[in-house]
């Protein structure tokens, strides 16, 4: 990815009213989704430059680097625009293999069931509570 570009390429971008839009993380190798968050033109700027994965947090109101808290930092390989240039993916390399919060790979771990139940299919690889230690970063709403 060049990041020696013109910032020309920002201006193809549908933001929403509040200045966002809904970007998708996914595992460059596996193509398995491990998050959904937003950015605003600066956290996709700065991502593009940084070559990591740079959100807007929408619950502190701030830029947010992923893994700044944690350690699991997501290395950036490719941006990708939908056809309506209001949605991104962000191809990523997850460090350490978790991206979700609670300790789990991808914050995609429930599947409902036919019964109307949501089952939890996949393993916590690291508690939160190692992962962050009493901060109340436990249930960031992102």
């Amino acid at each position: 990815m060049d990041t020696e570009i013109s910032m020309n390429w920002l201006d193809d971008v549908r933001f929403d009213a509040n200045g966002l839009v809904p970007v998708i993380a996914q595992d460059f190798q596996s193509g398995m989704v491990l998050m959904q968050a937003f950015a605003n033109r600066d956290a996709l700027e700065l991502a593009v430059r940084e070559k990591r994965g740079i959100y807007w947090s929408r619950s502190k109101q701030k830029l947010w680097r992923k893994g700044e808290e944690s350690g699991h930092v997501q290395v950036l390989h490719d941006v990708l625009l939908d056809c309506d240039g209001d949605s991104l993916i962000y191809s990523v390399e997850q460090l350490g293999g978790i991206a979700c919060h609670t300790g789990r790979a991808s914050c995609y771990y429930r599947r409902l069931l036919p019964s109307g139940n949501w089952e939890e299919h996949s393993n916590v690889l690291k508690a939160p509570d190692v992962i962050y230690g009493n901060s109340p970063r436990h249930a960031p709403k992102d």
